[in-house]
């Protein structure tokens, strides 16, 4: 491994994700570390990603690297394969099926990184389990999680399904930031109010909350809320809508405060949103969006 020093470090397998939706279907690149990294590396950071894929989808490790990403693959016999479905036009209904995996990290994998921020964005459950954190852990670092990598669980009929999660509590006490959408903040918790939800997770050890809902963003952070609207111009790219908002957050709380934080991930992400696929637009374009008060903000 380089040794190098990174502002944010991604683990998670690369998806290769069918999309179903009216009608028409559709092969997107996808994996939240690959949403992720085109986030950061947007941001001027310094990323890495650790990543596991068949040697035959190498070419989304080669984008990677010609964006400046620093990129430690495991090649294995297969790339984690997803179909997404979206029935209707209410983006937030999908179904998604697995198809095949790319097996599981080990700490071994993130051994040798240094970073002021981990970030451990997997598709399903036992991608990268308790010991992959612990690892983590013991670097000292900024420590995010997405709650899908661990609640998400394969069913009988290769569907993803919400399933129990007895070590929840033991497990989400290692995360400093937890990312969760509103249907996963209430199979965690049992709870549908978005914010009783989000302080509950808070009270198992997450300093931070990042739940994300079809209208847009709500951050706890410190006892308070924060809130901004998602603003695309128009909706194209729904997939990707969580990883890439986790990653904009995460990187700007390394010099922002929570408030700034929130506006900032909503942002990125509603420029994401207007396009299939990781973000490739500009810095000046989020700065834009924000400078013209199109998203919101509130903090209560």
């Amino acid at each position: 491994m380089k040794n190098a020093f990174y502002d944010v470090v991604f683990v998670g397998s690369y998806t290769k994700d069918t999309v179903v939706s009216s009608g028409n279907s559709r092969v997107v690149d996808g994996g939240g570390f690959n949403y992720g990294a085109h986030a950061t590396v947007l941001m001027g950071l310094r990323t890495a990603a650790v990543t596991r894929l068949s040697a035959k989808d190498v070419h989304v490790v080669n984008t990677l690297v010609g964006l400046g990403v620093d990129v430690f693959p495991t090649y294995t016999a297969q790339s984690t394969h997803l179909e997404l479905y979206y029935p209707t036009s209410n983006v937030d209904e999908r179904v998604i099926s697995v198809m095949q995996t790319a097996g599981s990290f080990i700490p071994d994998q993130v051994r040798g990184l240094e970073a002021t921020a981990f970030i451990i964005n997997t598709s399903l459950r036992g991608e990268a389990g308790e010991d992959v954190a612990l690892e983590l852990k013991k670097k000292q670092a900024l420590l995010a999680a997405d709650a899908q990598g661990f609640i998400r669980a394969i069913a009988p009929d290769r569907t993803l399904a919400y399933a129990p999660w007895p070590e929840k509590k033991q497990v989400l006490a290692h995360f400093d930031i937890l990312k969760t959408d509103a249907v996963e903040a209430e199979a965690l918790t049992g709870l549908g109010n978005m914010r009783e939800a989000a302080a509950t997770l808070a009270g198992w050890g997450p300093k931070e909350i990042v739940l994300t809902h079809r209208d847009g963003l709500l951050v706890l952070a410190d006892g308070v809320f924060h809130e901004a609207r998602w603003c695309p111009r128009e909706l194209i790219g729904r997939s990707g809508r969580g990883d890439t908002c986790l990653a904009s957050y995460v990187g700007k709380r390394l010099s922002a405060s929570p408030k700034d934080a929130t506006v900032w991930a909503a942002a990125l992400t509603s420029l994401k949103m207007e396009a299939e696929g990781p973000i490739k637009r500009s810095l000046s374009e989020v700065e834009e969006v924000i400078r013209s008060g199109r998203i919101g903000s509130s903090k209560q």
